[in-house]
């Protein structure tokens, strides 16, 4: 089975070429500009590949919605020059089923399937990176509804440190991703992420905001595992702590030995690393033609 993965990032976008086990055979990377030449650029990739399905794991928000006449659109993003596009639709020329999700969700896809999550059932993988996002895997599904989850968007308690500081995100002023995500970093402290390993002020702070947000999680959706990837939890020593901050933000409430005697097992970095979302966007092209075939 020959099949086809791009990961539709805000600042990148990865096309691949793979098989049904997961093996990454060919990649291309493009820089993310305006979307019909970005999007022009990437059909010509995969016109000529034979690909026998094609998966798509895109930034948001987009819709899911099967029954909607803008299904397999990126719909109110931010990102200038994306909004309303039609990102499906562009690569029906190509003849083969298509899978869409969400890039998170698209990693959690990956690591559910050969990577950190492989055995669970129920698996929530998060990004936190230049945006943070949360991809959710209950009972063996990836979880959509309404809309897809959107958990970089929780809203969180703002910690003394932070109170005069402004967020990042336009949306909420005390979100996860306001607080907590990479451009956050930047903003509060003057300098990126990496050039700040050795303030330890720096990561506390940030593994509270994580630490609270994965006890939401813990108590929302239950997970059996939680990962978590992205440029910021690159950071050394970042994952002990955000572990130490979800104990102290449950405070005792459950009581289960995954979490309270393996945490180390229980919130980990991911096994695929940065090939999670483009694992995952081929997987999501196996699934869509096996739904075809059926």
């Amino acid at each position: 089975m020959r099949l086809g993965g791009l990961e539709m990032g805000g600042t990148k976008m990865v096309c691949a070429i793979g098989d049904e086990k997961g093996e990454v055979l060919d990649r291309y990377v493009i820089e993310t500009l305006e979307s019909e030449k970005t999007l022009h650029e990437i059909a010509e990739y995969f016109s000529d590949k034979k690909i026998d399905a094609l998966g798509i794991g895109s930034f948001g928000p987009i819709e899911l919605n099967r029954e909607s006449d803008r299904y397999g659109y990126i719909t109110s993003t931010p990102k200038p020059g994306w909004a309303n596009t039609d990102v499906v639709g562009h690569f029906r020329f190509l003849n083969v089923p298509i899978g869409f999700d969400t890039d998170v969700n698209a990693a959690c896809l990956g690591e559910v399937t050969v990577g950190a999550g492989k055995g669970f059932r129920n698996v929530i993988y998060g990004t936190v990176g230049t945006g943070i996002g949360f991809g959710v895997y209950l009972e063996g599904n990836l979880l959509h509804g309404l809309m897809h989850p959107e958990t970089g968007h929780m809203l969180v308690n703002r910690q003394k440190e932070d109170k005069d500081f402004s967020g990042t995100c336009p949306y909420h002023d005390n979100c996860l991703e306001s607080f907590a995500s990479g451009p956050a970093i930047r903003k509060r402290w003057g300098r990126k992420p990496q050039e700040l390993y050795d303030k330890k002020e720096v990561w506390e702070l940030e593994a509270r905001y994580l630490g609270e947000a994965m006890a939401n999680c813990i108590m929302c959706y239950s997970p059996e595992r939680i990962i978590l990837g992205g440029g910021v939890m690159h950071v050394p020593g970042l994952i002990e702590l955000v572990r130490q901050e979800t104990l102290k933000a449950l405070g005792g409430y459950i009581q289960k030995d995954e979490i309270t005697k393996k945490m180390d097992e229980y919130i980990v970095l991911p096994e695929l690393s940065d090939d999670a979302g483009i694992i995952g966007a081929m997987e999501l092209g196996k699934l869509e033609m096996e739904n075809e075939l059926s």
